[in-house]
């Protein structure tokens, strides 16, 4: 299989997983949904961990550039984009395909915590904060890395509720307890 092969088998599954869930979709449904046999699937990845783990590197890439790129895109100040994450997310619970988030599927279908499924989903998370606790750095509030983690709580639940409810409310929400946050991290 091609590199360029692979790569479209893993964002196939990628696709597939986020909809469907890691246990639910199993090998034969995978080879269908990619239009890859099992056989060419399993010449490439080992196992059906290895390709989900695969697909989870893909979606951390994707995502973490995406959430960068329209934090950016939205707000110059240090300040402004740690709200601007939250429009971010406002605008992500609005596309058709959102369905949560595949690295909070794959920590609750592979609960132990040392499963390298487990940990790739915590390390995407590990990941955010360090982007939020250098934006709260640069917007100089006093204790960066606990504004970053009660950010990420914020926006954590928010992608809960969002797909579980109304994904508007839940957006406008959460930015205004990030911006409750953020004041009062700034008066502290």
């Amino acid at each position: 299989m091609s590199a360029s092969k692979r790569d479209e088998l893993v964002q196939k599954a990628l696709c597939a997983f986020y909809s469907g869930g890691f246990h639910a979709i199993g090998m034969d449904r995978l080879a269908k949904e990619t239009g890859v046999s099992k056989t060419a699937i399993y010449k490439h990845f080992r196992t059906k961990e290895e390709l989900i783990l695969a697909t989870l590197r893909l979606r951390d890439e994707q995502f973490r550039n995406w959430l960068v790129r329209r934090i950016e895109a939205m707000a110059q100040d240090p300040k402004d984009q740690l709200i601007a994450i939250f429009d971010a997310l406002g605008e992500w619970f609005e596309e058709p395909e959102f369905k949560s988030c595949m690295f909070i599927k794959a920590s609750s279908e592979f609960q132990d915590r040392t499963h390298p499924i487990h940990a790739t989903a915590a390390e995407h998370k590990r990941l955010l904060a360090k982007d939020f606790t250098a934006r709260a750095s640069k917007a100089g509030v006093k204790h960066p890395e606990m504004l970053a983690r009660e950010l990420l709580i914020v926006k954590e639940g928010a992608i809960v509720l969002a797909h579980l409810h109304d994904a508007k409310q839940v957006a406008k929400d959460a930015r205004q307890a990030a911006e409750k946050i953020l004041i009062s991290t700034l008066h502290s």
